[in-house]
């Protein structure tokens, strides 16, 4: 169950690490339809036979399905605000592939809340560093400086 805090309890996560997501799998299936979504079918990704001649050994998942992961592993990791009404994304300053995630294998997220400030009312942007592990590797697949906006009723905010 997702642990549920208050915007004005969020300043006391700050700097600290927040959640780690579940293991998630990244099956070939996964990537061959991400590779339809993006028409982006690179035979490292999508052809079995022909990577398994590269480096990488067999099929690789797309940087960017790593990325587009980073949503479901915000919701399963990070605590629930209660004042929430939905999220955005409002970018990225920083995101680096370190190590291709291979066909089959599985990643979990780690989220480490660096700063959490109001933009006015009913809004809160976050920033996290955020780290993709690849189960059983020394390296993570990615790392990454997210920051998201939470919109909520400035209502529902505790006064002072």
């Amino acid at each position: 169950m997702q642990k549920l805090i208050s915007i004005a309890e969020i300043k006391d996560h700050v700097g600290t690490e927040v959640g780690v997501s579940r293991w998630m799998e990244i099956p070939q299936s996964r990537i061959d339809l991400f590779a339809d979504a993006t028409d982006d079918h690179q035979f490292i990704h999508v052809d079995p036979k022909r990577a398994a001649e590269t480096p990488f050994g067999g099929t690789i998942a797309h940087g960017f399905l790593t990325v587009a992961m980073l949503s479901a592993m915000y919701a399963d990791a990070t605590p629930r605000l209660r004042e929430d009404s939905f999220g955005i994304n409002y970018g990225f300053n920083k995101i680096r592939f370190m190590t291709p995630v291979p066909s089959g294998g599985r990643v979990r997220g780690r989220f480490f809340l660096k700063e959490a400030r109001m933009r006015g009312a009913g809004r809160l942007m976050t920033t996290f560093d955020v780290t993709v592990e690849i189960e059983g590797a020394k390296k993570p697949a990615m790392t990454a400086t997210w920051l998201t906006i939470i919109q909520f009723d400035p209502k529902d905010m505790p006064q002072a």
